[in-house]
């Protein structure tokens, strides 16, 4: 089975899961075994659909200020715990992929595996809710149609991206491409890299 085939139903079942309660402050129920690829893939998609729905709540004109600023600090540690997940799973694919001879000419792509997943991660939230568009009762022919062209558009996206994930990783397997993992080194997040946190004037 190809890597994508097996990731879009994790992910359409976390995004499926999340919104049999509809609330950022639902608490996950992982089914699957922790530390496995499926576990990491599936919390991936659960942190992506909670912040989906964090950044709809910040952008409300009368939120109070104080609640969007805890938000806004939420949806920093999110991006923290999404960019640790990715380079999991990244680390996943090292160690699937360690003993590859790598070939002589091969190269190294622009983007990791594990970060191309999290585009695909993203696509299939960005599939659902424009779905969810699609399917609004309460609109206008216009906006029906607009949002049929442009799910018609992500549905094409995904079968891109599936295959060029899908391609690559068969690159990495026969040894035309080689991989590292790049440590994200964020610095805003670090007291003793960014200068409001330790005090510089």
């Amino acid at each position: 089975m190809k890597f994508t085939s097996f990731a879009m139903p994790l992910f359409e079942r976390a995004i499926r899961d999340y919104h049999q309660w509809d609330s950022v402050e639902a608490e996950i129920q992982n089914p699957h075994p922790v530390k496995t690829i499926e576990y990491y893939l599936y919390l991936k998609n659960w942190i992506d659909t909670v912040q989906w729905h964090l950044e709809d709540i910040i952008r409300d004109p009368a939120i109070d200020p104080v609640k969007a600023l805890q938000i806004k600090r939420t949806i920093d540690r999110s991006n923290q715990d999404r960019t640790d997940l990715v380079e999991l799973i990244d680390s996943y694919f090292l160690e699937k992929y360690k003993d590859v001879p790598v070939g002589s000419g091969a190269t190294i792509n622009t983007e990791s595996p594990a970060w191309a997943i999290d585009r695909l991660s993203i696509l299939a939230l960005k599939i659902y809710h424009m779905q969810e568009e699609v399917n609004r009762q309460d609109t206008g022919e216009a906006h029906h149609q607009a949002v049929e062209r442009k799910l018609s558009v992500l549905l094409e996206q995904k079968a891109d991206l599936s295959s060029a994930i899908d391609q690559l990783l068969q690159d990495i397997a026969s040894g035309k491409k080689y991989m590292k993992v790049y440590k994200q080194m964020k610095m805003y997040n670090d007291p003793s890299l960014n200068p409001v946190l330790y005090g510089k004037k």
